[in-house]
C-alpha cells in the first residue's frame, strides 16, 4: 500500500508541473487541459499526504483542488454563457 501512496504521491507532483509549464504557453486549449490537471494533481497530493499525516500540505492540496474545481466551474458556465450569446472572444 505504502508503495502505491509513493507513486500517487510523485505522479501529482509531476501532473501540478505539467500542468504548469502548459499555462506557460499562450494557448487556450492548454490552460483548459492545466486546470483539469491542477485538480488531479492536487488530489493525489492530498491523498498521499493523508496516509503520511502530513496535514498542512493535505490542508493546501485540498485548497488547491477546490481552486481548481472553482475555476473549472467557473470557464464552464461562461463557454456555455458565450455560446449561447455567440460570443467571439
Amino acid at each position: 500500500m505504502k508503495l502505491l501512496i509513493d507513486i500517487l504521491g510523485w505522479t501529482g507532483s509531476g501532473i501540478i508541473i505539467i500542468a504548469y509549464a502548459l499555462t506557460l504557453f499562450k494557448n487556450k486549449k492548454n490552460i483548459d487541459y492545466a486546470k483539469y490537471l491542477n485538480l488531479l494533481g492536487g488530489i493525489l497530493i492530498a491523498i498521499n499526504c493523508y496516509y503520511y499525516n502530513a496535514i498542512p500540505p493535505f490542508v493546501t492540496n485540498l485548497i488547491w483542488s477546490i481552486i481548481a474545481t472553482l475555476t473549472i466551474y467557473k470557464s464552464r458556465n461562461r463557454n456555455n454563457k458565450c455560446n449561447k450569446e455567440k460570443c467571439l472572444t
